[in-house]
């Protein structure tokens, strides 16, 4: 069955929304973006959510220890790197951190996803390339693309209720990553996330 995370929740409704719900994961951004939330109200909103709903932090060239820090706060189960991180970068982080890793990779041509077991990440994300944002831009790619990628990955990148059933079937990911897709006036929209939710959930 296809894994779910809904990314960029940041208001107590979101948490609400997010049980009613269930997908198997929720994503927090820490990273600069207008879903962006604190520490403290990554802790409050995790305090909300059914615990049986995984946690991803969202982070862009941070510093390994702030991440580490977030992590055992216990806001987060999972960090999810979403910049310019590197090998070197990972190794560093695993050092200080035991979360499980998905490393974003933007998607400009087939040679992004062949080079991706340099990362040594537990997972891998797929997005849509753009140098103006890291993430949310509700933009898609050639998803036919991933189909090269080996083992498990999120494919992210322009999803919604309209298309995301085609994506699933085409591509075969192990989770799909939705944000924009899920929001009507750049907030988290209940009656999409409940429909989106359930046709993914049908069609698995």
């Amino acid at each position: 069955m296809t894994k779910i995370k809904l990314c960029g929740i940041f208001r107590d409704c979101d948490a609400e929304y997010m049980n009613e719900a269930m997908p198997d994961y929720t994503g927090f951004v820490f990273a600069e973006s207008k879903r962006r939330v604190s520490k403290k109200k990554a802790l409050e909103l995790r305090q909300k959510l059914n615990s049986n709903i995984k946690t991803v932090g969202v982070f862009v060239n941070e510093a390994i220890e702030e991440i580490a820090d977030i992590y055992e706060s216990g806001a987060i189960n999972i960090v999810q790197l979403h910049g310019d991180e590197r090998a070197d970068y990972i190794k560093a982080l695993r050092k200080i951190c035991n979360a499980p890793i998905i490393k974003a990779v933007r998607v400009k041509s087939s040679d992004d996803i062949k080079n991706t077991s340099q990362y040594a990440a537990d997972y891998i994300l797929y997005d849509t390339f753009s140098s103006e944002s890291f993430g949310g831009t509700g933009k898609s790619f050639n998803h036919e693309l991933c189909i090269e990628s080996s083992g498990d990955f999120f494919l992210a990148g322009g999803l919604n209720i309209e298309n995301v059933i085609q994506k699933i079937k085409d591509v075969h990911p192990y989770a799909v990553d939705i944000s924009s897709g899920i929001e009507t006036n750049s907030v988290k929209d209940k009656d999409k996330i409940l429909k989106i939710v359930k046709i993914i959930r049908e069609a698995s």
